[in-house]
């Protein structure tokens, strides 16, 4: 089940009492404006597709009736409780009656415990907006019928598995914590024999009609971990993540597979990044399915008959994290690319009509306001080859092995945080890597226009969509 989707429109199907105009406005058109998030003519207006889905937030936001918790599409925060400390997670589980989402949870949860035999509760919690709801459900579990095993894996689960070894806090409330692909874990613990390193996703049983999207869109893995493994401060290498790639046939069959099922309007390649091998792979064995997925900004999407093998083989987006538009930065993160090579991956990308969403990241310790003002120059320079912009601000990965000689402080109040606050060496620290964001990056006139048609909420999810309908295809 995907008690996301399902959560969000137990609070649309809410009754509400509007106390302003613009919520009253948005509960009466609500029906009009999740019509309109799943029309493709929507995606031909950004402006469009702005209103329905401020609406559709609006309506989420003022369904929850409490000062202390927020929910929001993109996020769920509680002023009293962190999703990183491990005492108001474990308050969580006891008070799970507490959680806004109780009341569709409860009933929700009450069915699967009507079966007779052995009862295990899997949880994927890869964020931590998902982390308090998620302890409230297994509490709830755990009180109702104590003998339930719950396990719990996904990101989040191995992010904090990685980096804090022995947790044993959660006694009571998880029964297993699996780390990595949980697939073998899974079959072994329920007593059957793996026959495969790999299986193929089933989403037979997911509300399909239910996402807010033009179409069906399916995720899919290639590979887990990331094939360069080099760059400096990257979360994988303080993780020490392995890396493991699908074979071709086996991505092949799959894509086919879930194709005929589903016959979705979009694939997510979800790898960290898609390897040279698996893109080449892709344009010989056409998907005839839209796809978008992450890639390193690489010689081999210079070649313009290789991406126009690409481009016929479904790929409408690529997402690419730059980082940066200083050379000095990028070989300081021995992120393994130069900048005249990302100049001519983004030019050839424009040119065969493969949408762009580019990641910038700011206030690495290396980087000064001068080398910043270099990515703005670069990022001036390619405006018309960049579709989409994504703007973030460095953080440091605990336990990271690149952290030697930065003076680091407690990022997040928390047991469980996932990153540090350092004393930026240069002195470019967050409050002046925030200014120069928001009083000059983001104020140049060709980033705003770029900004402008960033998706709210959904960012790179929907990006695509914009892209196929759009222009039939071409960039914007």
């Amino acid at each position: 089940m995907d008690a996301s989707v399902e959560g969000i429109h137990y609070l649309l199907n809410k009754p509400l009492k509007a106390t302003d105009k613009w919520t009253s406005k948005a509960f009466r058109g609500l029906k009009n404006a999740l019509q309109r998030i799943k029309d493709p003519s929507t995606y031909l207006n950004i402006d469009t597709y702005r209103r329905a889905v401020k609406d559709i937030n609006r309506v989420v936001e003022k369904s929850v009736e409490s000062d202390r918790i927020k929910v929001s599409l993109g996020d769920y925060t509680d002023k009293r409780l962190s999703p990183l400390s491990i005492n108001d997670l474990l308050y969580a589980a006891r008070h799970f009656q507490e959680n806004p989402f109780y009341p569709y949870f409860s009933k929700r949860l009450s069915g699967f415990l009507q079966h007779n035999g052995k009862l295990l509760f899997g949880f994927s919690i890869n964020y931590l907006s998902q982390v308090l709801t998620a302890f409230a459900m297994m509490g709830f579990l755990k009180n109702v019928n104590p003998t339930v095993e719950i396990i719990a894996g996904g990101g989040l689960i191995t992010s904090w598995m990685k980096r804090y070894k022995g947790l044993r806090c959660f006694q009571g409330v998880i029964d297993h914590m699996v780390p990595g692909p949980g697939e073998i874990p899974l079959l072994n613990m329920v007593g059957v024999k793996p026959e495969r390193a790999f299986y193929t996703p089933s989403f037979n049983n997911f509300p399909w009609d239910s996402y807010l999207s033009p179409g069906y869109v399916v995720p899919y893995n290639t590979s887990t971990g990331c094939y360069w493994r080099r760059c400096r401060f990257c979360p994988e290498v303080a993780e020490r993540t392995g890396y493991q790639q699908i074979t071709k046939d086996e991505v092949r069959e799959d894509l086919s597979k879930l194709r005929g099922e589903i016959n979705p309007a979009l694939f997510h390649i979800t790898d960290n990044a898609i390897s040279p091998n698996m893109l080449l792979s892709l344009t010989k064995n056409r998907i005839d399915t839209p796809w978008y997925g992450f890639v390193r900004p690489t010689k081999e999407l210079t070649d313009t008959a290789f991406l126009e093998a690409l481009k016929r083989s479904g790929c409408v987006m690529l997402k690419l994290g730059i980082e940066s538009g200083s050379q000095d930065v990028l070989d300081m993160m021995n992120k393994g690319c130069d900048i005249k090579t990302i100049s001519y991956v983004l030019k050839a990308l424009h040119n065969a009509g493969i949408g762009t969403y580019v990641y910038l990241l700011f206030g690495t310790p290396w980087e000064t306001e001068d080398k910043a003002r270099e990515t703005l120059d670069f990022v001036v320079e390619h405006e018309r080859f960049i579709d989409f912009l994504n703007l973030a601000i460095f953080n440091l990965p605990v336990n990271s092995g690149e952290a030697e000689g930065i003076y680091t402080d407690d990022f997040y109040e928390g047991d469980l945080t996932l990153y540090k606050d350092f004393k930026h060496p240069k002195g470019w620290g967050r409050k002046e890597v925030r200014s120069f964001l928001d009083n000059v990056f983001k104020k140049e006139p060709s980033i705003r226009g770029i900004l402008k048609r960033h998706p709210f909420f959904f960012s790179s999810n929907h990006a695509p969509f914009f892209v196929i309908h759009s222009r039939k295809g071409n960039v914007l």
